[in-house]
């Protein structure tokens, strides 16, 4: 049974015309709500994860659900598809499960709050934020360990649950949830500051409504979703082929040992409607690296990317997913049967932004950006301090973001909207480490006329004994280059002991014990270079020369740009080197992703990283043994 509405206003909506100034005045007063629901958050959360790196993601939408304004919208379709209780003024709904919310939210760390807003005893509208918790329970700190084999072993999971009923907190179920999470007055803080921000939103929907009148405000939400579905109707016709485009990519491996793991799409158009297909994906892993990608979500997905590359000045929101349709075979990698593990899909998650963007630009080669999102690295560091008190950090790493058609990659920077880092200062006055060293790292971007951003390098200095866990990728793939740019640097992670030997760390970790002294390199990846980096101005080589970015064997090697001692171009020797360096190489390739087959590339993987090549992946589900079990 679906979700029942409980109201005592059943006066329907009237759609009627909005003036534009009207419009203008809604869509702005919407957008300004949408932004001090962060305001509100950052200034009451506790943990860093969300009060300095922003790891939170606010909405506001129509009685349907679809989101008119927000950052990353979808959460209330798959609530609404699963949930099959009622819905009352002063209920506020919370879950983390995302089994039990088609995906609204994709692993348990994620706690989701929806609050349905009423006028008059009359549904107007919906709220909603999530924000990633330090810690929810489960195995090891953090609650995102590597090597589970189910959802049980993550953390404590939260059906829909009426949190607010009628207007009354349910003080005893909050109680319950946060006796099972290792830093409870964070995550009492954090959930106060979510339900604090979604109440800010509902007050500023009923002022509007209450300013221009219930039609104007619910016909002014609906003219903002159709405006966005117009616009993008027009993108898709001149954007997508009809022609099926195919791309893969890989995640690099699950942890165990194996990899690495397929994530393979095609998409085309058929008449306004843009398809994709995940056929041919590979099953889910038997570790955490699952990730439940909602058809919902992954069209939010798309969208925006559309959006940030082809048109910003489009209003992103829900109107347009019914120019969609997403098909992701169950049992994959990104659609895994429960009760598969999922705490550590951040690996997918970034990857899908990758393949959206080989996808996309396959047909509009112009417009084709470089791998480069490619994941959202994690590092965690707890353990007891000197005076016996628990300390436990979660911190969100960037990378090099990609070459684009426009210009150069941001350097050290995150692609996740509105992200941002923490503090050095925060850090250290807040955890037992130092940051010895923070810098991006020269020649780790992929070359090309517009050069990919080069990684970032943090160095923990640690101060006290403790556990760190690493979570990260393209330590084996690489961020691919495109229209003749090369592929950035891969990732690596060197833990330098007190005695001075150094540790290769593996690229997804739990549970490795640090001494006070010992220092960690978190080095991540570099973003793929666009176009050909033999054409790169040479001025401009210069200055990054000069800036440290690129190193002066890097500018010969990789750009074909000879630098003279005190720092300029020596341009005969350089027309020279780059006419030969071109015959050499002859045609650039559309994709360049450093290798032609995973066999090759496994191969080279020991001598390249010092690392031992994942193995072939195994996919004895939790679901195949129970089969196997029962079929004896």
């Amino acid at each position: 049974m679906p979700a029942k509405l409980i109201q005592a206003n059943e006066t329907p909506f009237n759609r009627v015309d909005v003036d534009p100034i009207a419009l203008d005045i809604i869509e702005n007063a919407l957008k300004n709500a949408r932004y001090e629901m962060d305001t509100v958050l950052f200034r009451t959360a506790m943990s860093p994860g969300i009060r300095e790196q922003h790891d939170e993601f606010p909405m506001i939408a129509n009685v349907e659900g679809k989101m008119v304004v927000g950052q990353f919208g979808s959460f209330i379709h798959g609530f609404k598809e699963a949930f099959n209780g009622t819905i009352e003024e002063g209920d506020v709904f919370l879950t983390n499960d995302p089994y039990a919310c088609n995906g609204a939210v994709s692993h348990i760390n994620d706690w989701l709050v929806l609050v349905p807003v009423f006028k008059d005893h009359r549904l107007i509208a919906w709220a909603a934020m999530f924000g990633h918790m330090t810690d929810v329970g489960g195995k090891v700190p953090g609650s995102l360990p590597t090597d589970a084999r189910q959802i049980y072993e993550e953390g404590i999971r939260v059906p829909v649950t009426k949190i607010f009923k009628k207007g009354e907190l349910q003080e005893e179920i909050l109680e319950l949830v946060l006796y099972n999470c290792r830093l409870p007055h964070w995550n009492r803080s954090d959930f106060n500051a979510i339900i604090a921000a979604c109440r800010t939103a509902e007050k500023r929907c009923v002022e509007i409504a209450e300013r221009f009148g219930d039609d104007i405000f619910y016909s002014a939400m609906d003219e903002l979703l159709e405006r966005n579905k117009r616009a993008m109707a027009q993108l898709i016709k001149n954007t997508v082929p009809e022609e099926k485009q195919y791309f893969e990519d890989y995640i690099c491996d699950d942890g165990l040992g194996m990899g690495p793991y397929r994530i393979k799409c095609a998409m085309w158009r058929e008449g306004d409607k843009v398809k994709f297909d995940f056929e041919g994906t590979d099953p889910q892993s038997i570790s955490s690296i699952n990730f439940y990608l909602n058809e919902e979500m992954f069209k939010m997905f798309c969208g925006v990317y559309m959006i940030m590359v082809f048109d910003p000045q489009i209003m992103f929101n829900d109107g347009f997913y019914d120019l969609m349709e997403v098909n992701i075979p169950a049992g994959t990698l990104l659609k895994p049967m429960e009760p598969a593990a999922l705490s550590c899909r951040t690996h997918a998650l970034g990857r899908i932004f990758d393949v959206l963007g080989g996808l996309l630009g396959q047909g509009s080669p112009d417009f084709l950006c470089a791998a480069g999102f490619s994941d959202s690295p994690h590092f965690m560091y707890s353990g007891y301090d000197k005076n016996g008190e628990w300390y436990q950090l979660y911190q969100i790493g960037f990378g090099g973001v990609p070459g684009k058609p426009s210009g150069d990659g941001p350097d050290g920077h995150s692609l996740w909207p509105s992200f941002t880092n923490v503090p050095n200062e925060f850090l250290e006055s807040y955890f037992p480490l130092r940051i010895d060293v923070y810098e991006t790292l020269p020649d780790s971007g992929g070359a090309g006329l517009h050069r990919g951003g080069n990684a970032l390098r943090i160095g923990y200095r640690f101060l006290e004994p403790g556990e760190i866990s690493i979570h990260d990728d393209r330590w084996l793939t690489y961020p691919w280059g495109v229209n003749g740019g090369h592929p950035g640097q891969r990732s690596q992670k060197i833990l330098v002991r007190t005695d001075g030997t150094e540790e290769l760390c593996e690229s997804k970790c739990d549970r490795l014990h640090v001494n006070a002294g010992d220092l960690l390199y978190f080095d991540t990846w570099g973003g793929g270079g666009w176009g050909d980096p033999l054409v790169r101005p040479t001025d401009k080589v210069a200055f990054d020369v000069d800036a440290g970015l690129v190193t002066v064997d890097g500018a010969r090697n990789n750009y074909g740009v000879v630098i003279n001692e005190d720092g300029t171009v020596d341009e005969d020797a350089t027309t020279a080197l780059r006419a030969q360096m071109s015959s050499d190489r002859g045609d650039t390739k559309l994709f360049d992703k450093g290798f032609e087959s995973v066999d090759e590339l496994k191969a080279r993987c020991e001598a390249d990283t010092g690392l031992k090549a994942p193995q072939q992946p195994r996919f004895e589900t939790w679901v195949d043994v129970q089969r196997q079990r029962v079929a004896g």
